[in-house]
């Protein structure tokens, strides 16, 4: 029986975690990124990814948007081909395990921690108006979004590098005062993908609470993509060069052709060479309008279909509240909470 038990225990998938804000408006490189790994993910991983509104929130919202873009997140994540039954895909305000493990955690993190969160710095400098207790705090709601389904892998960009380490020092905390309870989390780093830069600095990642003209949206229209692409910024010159240092906007669109089509950049500078920045751009533009077009069409389904959409949030909210218990209930007893017998 116990060898059964660690064989069983050796085959179980180890579990992944993701979220992504319903803020701004989901890029090119949010895609090559992260959505389009996460197909792959679902296969390799048990997987959950959040729409983490509860985050949004640390930022004044016009509710009825919020809403609205939860919902287009929610259908992107599906129409990229993620499957709502292998995959738990739900909004982060539909478990309130979230909250309620998140200020245990407030309780265990230093004022120190949060104050050297370069994000709350940032934060702080551009909403000076609104330095709010939760734009302080949300990086323990962060860990406790992580540390509540027992994670074991978190994809992890550069700027989240931060909140994931504080993630893992709050779990290693606690369990040093309770004992074994949460999973330590380790960082993942995709397999495939590139750095997507700004369109118009693309000494800058491409990044949705940037200007417009300075990213390719995912559901941006064949015209727009073409008409920002053929805007993008370059350089003098009209080689076709892989040269991050002095030729970084040409070499930001190699990235982008070569994530899209896997050719090399070897390949991409020898097949342009002599033809011209336009040609170029335009050969770009075609990559990017092809990949996107299915998920367009896909995410227009999607989107019009009210009660599959419901369907999918009230299956997955139920999943997720069961999940999260089996961590609260462990929690609650370590710290003292008083259990409630009914």
């Amino acid at each position: 029986m116990e060898q059964n038990q660690q064989e069983i225990k050796a085959e179980r998938k180890k579990r992944l975690f993701s979220g992504i804000q319903p803020t701004g408006t989901l890029t090119l490189g949010n895609y090559i990124g992260a959505l389009r790994n996460f197909k792959i993910l679902e296969d390799e991983y048990d997987c959950l990814f959040s729409v983490v509104d509860m985050h949004a929130l640390t930022v004044r919202q016009n509710p009825t948007e919020l809403r609205q873009n939860c919902l287009k997140l929610l259908s992107l994540y599906l129409a990229v081909g993620l499957d709502p039954e292998k995959s738990l895909i739900y909004f982060q305000s539909h478990v309130s395990g979230h909250a309620e493990l998140g200020w245990i955690l407030d309780c265990f993190t230093y004022m120190g921690e949060l104050q050297r969160m370069t994000q709350f710095k940032d934060k702080s400098a551009k909403h000076a108006d609104n330095i709010n207790a939760g734009l302080f705090t949300y990086p323990s709601l962060m860990a406790a979004d992580i540390l509540l389904y027992q994670t074991d892998v978190v994809p992890v960009g550069e700027d989240q590098k931060q909140h994931l380490e504080l993630a893992r020092n709050l779990a290693q905390r606690f369990n040093n005062a309770y004992g074994d309870t949460f999973v330590v989390p380790e960082g993942y780093i995709p397999k495939v993908g590139a750095r997507i830069r700004s369109l118009q600095d693309p000494e800058r990642k491409m990044s949705k609470s940037d200007p417009e003209d300075t990213y390719i949206a995912i559901l941006d229209e064949p015209n727009v993509i073409r008409k920002k692409l053929r805007r993008a910024q370059t350089d003098s010159g009209n080689s076709i060069v892989y040269d991050t240092e002095n030729k970084p906007g040409i070499s930001n669109l190699m990235s982008i052709l070569s994530a899209i089509t896997g050719e090399s950049m070897d390949a991409i500078g020898a097949q342009y060479d002599g033809k011209g920045y336009g040609v170029f751009k335009d050969a770009v533009a075609d990559a990017v309008i092809a990949e996107l077009e299915p998920i367009q069409k896909r995410y227009k389904e999607i989107v019009s279909d009210k009660a599959y959409l419901n369907q999918v949030m009230t299956t997955n909210a139920e999943r997720a509240r069961a999940l999260s218990q089996k961590t609260l209930l462990k929690v609650r007893r370590k710290v003292g909470l008083a259990a409630l017998k009914l």
